[in-house]
């Protein structure tokens, strides 16, 4: 099998979505083939137990990569330590027109402007239960972009219900900057009452079901020091699992000038890292050891997964990193965090 830098040479010729979904099923037919393993590089056993879960290593992909969980088993393969997929949306939706997915090679950036663009929950269970994985999986869930702001709880409580069976955690997708609105769910007195409706479900899904399932909320890089701090307390206040700091950014800093650097969507990749460090690190020292932090952002090495811990993160997750170093990164990252 190729080596990734060609491979990647090869699908950076190529227009960025076409050669996501060309990478994504030659990742899955040489998984079938039983040739991923030339392509992977094992990675250390580091097993840690985070939300009452034990990882086997601290080392995950992000939601955005396998939105409707097509892709389990290939990347599984690969050494994760855990996988999140989605986001996934109650019903389908195709998502923003295309072009919107665009990469700046020069800053070891992508944007983005999907716009939660899945096949539905539905489909996403099916593909999770055909799926083999056993080990850790997020399901990440969002809204509909047609759903009114004010009724985005409903589509976030149905979601959970029906991923609450099938998740090891779900994640609650709050930051994406490509649905309309979206983000202002992170104010304080919206999110207050998102978090209470959703611990309440979570309570009675808990007994319908007979086991606890953790649920995180996913934020955003963009938030000024007095949000982080509200969040924290929010999150404290409802004895939320989880924190996953953070989203993509709508900065712009670090790739001004390049090509597609004016194009709208979600900057992510090396130019997020320092954003996404400065939320942990605020979250870190209000939350103080009472609530876990997923770090994610601009991790293109293992120096970068490393920063994240020390910051504050139990477990870290990337998605661009993967892109720009392939597999490799998966060793270097739990290798250098053990």
């Amino acid at each position: 099998m190729l080596p990734y830098s060609l491979l990647r040479s090869i699908f950076f010729r190529m227009d960025a979505e076409s050669a996501h979904h060309l990478g994504m099923e030659s990742m899955k037919i040489a998984h079938r083939l039983g040739m991923l393993g030339l392509l992977a590089h094992s990675a250390p056993a580091s097993p840690r137990t985070v939300m009452g879960i034990t990882f086997p290593n601290p080392v995950g992909l992000a939601a955005g990569l396998d939105k409707n969980g097509d892709y389990i088993d290939a990347l599984a393969a690969l050494g994760f330590g855990f996988i999140e997929i989605g986001t996934v949306t109650p019903r389908p939706q195709p998502g923003n027109p295309k072009p919107r997915l665009f990469r700046l090679p020069p800053a070891r950036a992508i944007i983005n402007r999907m716009g939660f663009n899945n096949d539905g929950v539905d489909k996403l269970i099916e593909n999770v239960n055909k799926a083999r994985f056993r080990g850790v999986l997020g399901i990440n869930i969002g809204k509909n972009f047609d759903t009114p702001i004010e009724r985005a709880a409903d589509d976030y409580l149905i979601c959970l219900r029906k991923v609450y069976p099938h998740a090891s955690y779900a994640t609650v997708n709050i930051s994406s900057p490509n649905t309309k609105n979206l983000r202002q769910l992170q104010q304080a007195s919206e999110l207050d009452a998102l978090l209470d409706a959703l611990k309440n479900e979570q309570a009675q899904l808990a007994q319908t079901h007979g086991k606890y399932v953790p649920v995180t909320l996913k934020i955003a890089p963009d938030l000024g020091t007095e949000e982080v701090l509200q969040i924290a307390d929010l999150l404290l206040k409802y004895q939320f699992d989880g924190v996953i700091a953070t989203n993509t950014t709508l900065s712009r800093e670090g790739v001004e000038g390049l090509p597609n650097s004016d194009e709208a969507g979600g900057l992510s990749g090396a130019p997020v890292r320092l954003k996404s460090t400065s939320v942990i690190k605020q979250l870190s020292l209000a939350l103080q050891n009472k609530l876990p932090i997923i770090g994610v952002g601009g991790i293109m090495d293992g120096l970068d997964a490393k920063e994240k811990i020390l910051a504050g993160a139990s477990l870290v997750q990337f998605y661009s990193g993967f892109i720009y170093r392939g597999p490799e990164l998966i060793r270097e990252a739990c290798e250098e965090i053990q």
